[in-house]
């Protein structure tokens, strides 16, 4: 087979990019998530999501009247978990959250659930002659960021606005490729860096890291313009990073913020 342009869409472990020689720094984190698919025994019109000590818990509304839920996990510790049984595994959600009991409880098989590795991929270069990385196989990211999917195609619509200038010079070396590069490189870059500043907090089983997260969420609960700004960055809609020093001080809540209940200045450029 052969192709003008080929393009690697095919995840952190590419064969695509491995194929081409392009070395990339994978980083592994240390925790995963258990991922299930479960009955909606009972109405869930909105996704939860419980973050504790060194514990995260969340469940989505799916398709055909069912849940996904994930649960993070030690790396290389599910087989481990399925050892223990799907009671054990129950009684720990239902721990979390006893208002979805009767959701936990449609678990039956372990065939509803699978392991999902977290990782963080950075490559020197997403091009060579002839051929592209998008989406994980370039940049794969802690899904802290809710942006792999995304990344991935908005990769696909710059690299789309690319090929026909490609295609109408007969032009596909890396040099040319390197545009799309070039355009998505830097929203990327946050996003990652993003990511594992979430890590650090979200994952945290240290109760003073723990306790100013927590008191961050409760900040925002009454600051509409940094609220906008985590909207935003989660959309997928800003390049640039979600807040600033002076951001952080007034999320902690060590000053005061003039402009909390003005959503419009939180706005994207």
């Amino acid at each position: 087979m052969k192709a003008k342009v080929v393009v690697g869409a095919d995840g952190a472990f590419s064969k695509v990019r491995e194929a081409l020689q392009i070395p990339a720094d994978l980083h592994l984190y240390p925790q995963g998530y258990l991922i299930a698919l479960l009955d909606a025994e009972i109405s869930m019109g909105e996704a939860k999501y419980f973050v504790g000590k060194r514990t995260i818990l969340g469940m989505f509304p799916a398709a055909g009247d069912k849940v996904y839920a994930f649960y993070m996990i030690k790396a290389g510790s599910y087989e481990r978990v399925k050892e223990q049984g799907i009671a054990a595994l129950q009684e720990s959600w239902i721990a979390i959250d006893p208002s979805s009991e009767p959701i936990f409880r449609t678990l039956i098989d372990w065939k509803q659930t699978a392991f999902m590795l977290t990782g963080r991929v950075r490559p020197p270069t997403w091009v060579a002659d002839g051929a592209v990385l998008i989406g994980d196989a370039a940049h794969a990211m802690n899904p802290h960021a809710s942006q792999g999917r995304m990344q991935a195609m908005v990769d696909a619509m710059t690299l789309a606005d690319l090929l026909p200038e490609c295609l109408a010079t007969n032009d596909y070396s890396a040099e040319k490729l390197r545009t799309y590069e070039t355009a998505r490189r830097p929203q990327v870059t946050m996003l990652q860096r993003l990511a594992d500043e979430q890590v650090l907090f979200l994952n945290t089983a240290n109760p003073v890291i723990a306790f100013l997260r927590d008191h961050v969420f409760s900040m925002l609960d009454h600051n509409a313009r940094l609220r906008y700004r985590v909207l935003s960055t989660k959309a997928g809609l800003r390049k640039e990073p979600p807040f600033g020093m002076m951001d952080r001080l007034m999320a902690a809540g060590f000053l005061p913020d003039p402009l909390a209940r003005d959503m419009a200045a939180g706005g994207v450029r």
